[in-house]
């Protein structure tokens, strides 16, 4: 049975005419007619009662009917989802992010995603760090990435998303819980809660940059979710250095001070070079086409290695 004599079939059931099928079918009627035959003879059952003024359905055709319409609505929808996945309009990308990101960025990427592509489903990943995310995107575990560059691994494209000032997360009641912005140098004999990942964007930029200010920063508790570190910090356990999206988080007993160094951590949107998705191509250009990207920003290389320890715990 092929899909173009149950469409014979369901034209002639809903004219209830041979001739007036053939017309919506742009046929003639004599090949209509022996289709019709055809398709009696595969499913052994009369299908019409025919006579000179009429057509009726048989009981037989009566169950075809149901199962036909249906067979071609599937048929329809499907010719149509290709279409939309081979346009990207439709389709699945799962999206990671940073712990940070999905507190601000994220959003506002899936409000883009929502009102450029209503057809898209984003699946999202949130609360992981590069290095993890880098090697998501490599094992084609995830599509697309808000993390923090520079990129460590070949065939990643990226974008700027956004170049963040730091904060210091502090304890309510500590010395540098105040309105005034803070200068690194005041955090030289504080214990700094960190990721504590190997390859931490956040922990390197942060040590580089307590190093320009004069002093190699004395780690403290670790701590690999945001949640988590936040809370150490309320603890009074140390105090944090994170990049401005921490603003969103809003944890007990942690009051948030700007930086007045002049020291930034970007945040990128990544993904495979080589990746054909026809949806990933639309988000981004939608992404691009929104300000959510800056595509002509060049982003940096990845820095040589620390090459000093972090300061001891105490």
């Amino acid at each position: 049975m092929e899909i173009r004599q149950l469409q014979y079939f369901v034209a002639v059931a809903q004219t209830r005419h041979f001739g007036r099928a053939a017309e919506r079918l742009h046929m003639a009627q004599s090949p209509l007619s022996q289709a019709i035959r055809q398709l009696e003879s595969q499913v052994g059952a009369t299908l019409f009662d025919r006579t000179t003024r009429r057509v009726e359905l048989t009981s037989a055709g009566e169950a075809l009917l149901r199962d036909a319409e249906r067979i071609l609505e599937s048929v329809e929808a499907a010719q149509t989802r290709v279409r939309l996945v081979g346009a990207g309009r439709t389709g699945l990308l799962r999206v990671g992010s940073t712990g940070l990101a999905a507190y601000r960025q994220l959003p506002q990427l899936a409000r883009i995603a929502t009102r450029e592509l209503p057809g898209l489903e984003l699946r999202f990943e949130p609360d992981q760090l590069t290095p993890a995310q880098e090697r998501a995107l490599e094992e084609d575990r995830i599509d697309l990435a808000l993390l923090r560059p520079p990129l460590r691994r070949s065939g990643l494209a990226s974008r700027l998303v956004a170049r963040e000032r730091l904060v210091v997360a502090v304890p309510q009641g500590h010395r540098l819980a105040g309105d005034e912005p803070v200068r690194l140098a005041e955090l030289r004999d504080e214990d700094l809660v960190g990721y504590g990942v190997p390859d931490s964007v956040v922990d390197g930029a942060v040590t580089r940059a307590c190093l320009a200010a004069g002093f190699l920063p004395r780690r403290g508790p670790q701590a690999a979710q945001n949640p988590v570190l936040l809370t150490l910090v309320a603890a009074g356990l140390g105090v944090a250095v994170l990049p401005e999206s921490a603003l969103a988080l809003r944890v007990h007993g942690v009051h948030l001070v700007p930086v007045a160094d002049d020291v930034s951590i970007d945040l990128a949107l990544a993904w495979r070079r080589e990746d054909p998705s026809p949806a990933l191509a639309r988000l981004l250009r939608a992404l691009d086409a929104n300000g959510f990207t800056t595509p002509d920003v060049d982003l940096p290389s990845p820095p040589a290695p620390l090459d000093v320890p972090l300061g001891g715990t105490r």
